[in-house]
């Protein structure tokens, strides 16, 4: 369908989709090599220095809104990003203080008398996800890095072979695809560099795998995790105690597992993950 609407575009030399950890950690790593670059520049004399126009753009209203994962962060890859990420304040739950893994049946826990190596968490800590992509949003910022919320793309803009940006998506759209009275149409985003950080199931990468035949032989699996975080009475579970459970809600046939990670004040993050190939299709994983 030809485009009939004139859109506003935006210049930059390189644009990020998807304000989560992996994109915001690739800007906030491009941000202080070009500093690490101009500080060369400026001590020797040689070169030139750079300013590039670095921006991430995010589907949801501010960054971490999407974000769900109540999580054991390993912390080597912000050892590496970011050295001092703990003076810096980046808000952590507590570190990991036990692993236990359960097997549940309908009326009873049974501890395993070992945790599986890949189960080990020992140096890791208990996280809220969303809240360290809120962080990590505002290291980014304070690097010159813009970071638009509330701008999901929608399309990837091409020049014959050649990817050069990206349009954000149509704002007053009815549910049959119909322009509304407050309809305002999205902006094109056209960079040097386009970097897909969309997280499972991005709407640009599945466009670009189709269109560009890119599907590997190892397909992506999937499952569906539900999560709820609780209060619970002080001393019911100690901050960093990292549970994971086999079995029970779901029968022998079905993938999956659960978690219970104590997090501080007296919370706890309750989760369970349902592979979608479950055989029956009456399971409910919300359920």
């Amino acid at each position: 369908m030809t485009d009939d609407v004139t859109r506003d575009e935006l210049e930059l030399d390189v644009v990020f989709v998807g304000a989560g950890p992996s994109g915001l950690a690739g800007a906030i790593h491009l941000a202080d090599l070009v500093a690490e670059h101009n500080r060369r520049v400026k001590e020797t004399g040689e070169g030139d220095a750079l300013e590039p126009a670095i921006a991430v753009i995010e589907k949801s209203a501010e960054p971490g809104a999407h974000v769900l994962s109540g999580a054991v962060m390993d912390p080597r890859g912000l050892d590496a990003l970011i050295p001092d990420w703990k003076e810096a304040g980046c808000p952590v739950e507590s570190p990991v203080t036990e692993d236990a893994l359960y097997y549940l049946s309908g009326e009873r826990a049974v501890k395993f008398p070992f945790t599986p190596p890949s189960l080990h968490n020992h140096g890791n800590y208990v996280v809220s996800l969303s809240r360290v992509t809120r962080w990590m949003a505002e290291q980014a910022e304070k690097r010159g890095v813009d970071v638009f919320g509330g701008f999901p793309g929608a399309s990837l803009l091409t020049e014959g072979d050649r990817i050069v940006g990206v349009r954000t998506r149509d704002r007053g759209i009815d549910k049959e695809g119909n322009r509304k009275s407050n309809f305002e149409p999205g902006v094109d985003i056209k960079a040097k560099v386009k970097v897909l950080a969309e997280g499972t199931r991005g709407s640009l990468v599945k466009q670009l795998v189709r269109d560009r035949n890119l599907a590997g032989p190892n397909p992506q699996t999937y499952g569906t995790g539900v999560k709820e975080v609780w209060r619970v009475p002080e001393g019911r579970i100690r901050p960093g105690a990292v549970l994971h459970t086999m079995g029970f809600p779901l029968d022998a046939n079905t993938y999956g597992g659960g978690w219970i990670y104590g997090m501080a004040e007296g919370k706890v993050s309750v989760g369970l993950v349902v592979g979608l190939d479950y055989p029956d299709p009456r399971t409910d994983p919300h359920h």
